[in-house]
């Protein structure tokens, strides 16, 4: 019979990207800047939706984003023509997440004096980033309409690890079987402390919920 050795590993396979988004958090909150992590699937509306929150924000706080993507620069560009912030792309060589080694080295390249809120919007993916500690203060997920209610069944791991579900795209609940209660009942089962909040970009219903919220979160932070 073959030898079969045991090997315990003790420490977390992820020790070395949450010591590095440690340090991004000290830095940042160092600085005066408020970190949000924008995370959903391909297609969800994070560009849009954050467009509109930004326009609505960047009158009373100072903001910067941050976008990632495998190719293109269209998302960055987009917020940057449609609000004015500065926006930066940032390129993730294929990978389907970022850490926060590379969220480190891009601030590195982004001069955040006098930045109040840094928004950072991942790239589309359900699975991947929320794997990985980026350095944010609070992670913020959105989970559109089109998409049904079952996806904290199916990637409990991303509603666990935002602080902040935002049910997108309402306006569009007459034309899909959501059942909003259930997709609550179910978010609520895996993380008793999420803030759910039901959103429409374009009629601009919860907008102003989440605006307070965003900006209080901001001025606590200062």
């Amino acid at each position: 019979m073959g030898e079969v050795r045991v090997i315990e590993v003790h420490e977390d396979v992820f020790a070395q990207n949450n010591h590095a988004a440690a340090d991004v958090r000290q830095m940042l909150a160092d600085n005066g800047t408020f970190f949000i992590n924008v995370m959903s699937a391909p297609g969800s509306g994070k560009t849009t939706l954050l467009t509109a929150l930004i326009s609505r924000l960047k009158d009373k706080v100072s903001i910067a984003e941050m976008d990632v993507d495998i190719e293109s620069s269209l998302d960055a560009q987009r917020v940057a023509d449609a609000t004015g912030v500065r926006s930066l792309q940032i390129h993730n060589g294929g990978l389907c997440h970022i850490d926060a080694d590379m969220t480190k080295r891009a601030l590195a390249e982004f001069d955040l004096n006098g930045v109040d809120l840094l928004i950072l919007e991942n790239i589309g993916n359900l699975v991947c980033p929320a794997e990985f500690d980026t350095g944010a203060h609070k992670n913020v997920m959105l989970l559109s309409v089109p998409e049904g209610d079952d996806k904290p069944l199916k990637y409990p791991l991303m509603f666990t690890v935002s602080d902040i579900v935002l049910i997108t795209k309402t306006d569009t609940m007459g034309f899909f079987n959501f059942d909003l209660d259930k997709a609550k009942e179910r978010i609520l089962k895996l993380n008793p402390n999420a803030v759910i909040l039901p959103v429409s970009a374009k009629t601009g219903e919860g907008m102003e919920e989440l605006e307070s919220l965003i900006l209080e979160a901001v001025q606590k932070n200062q």
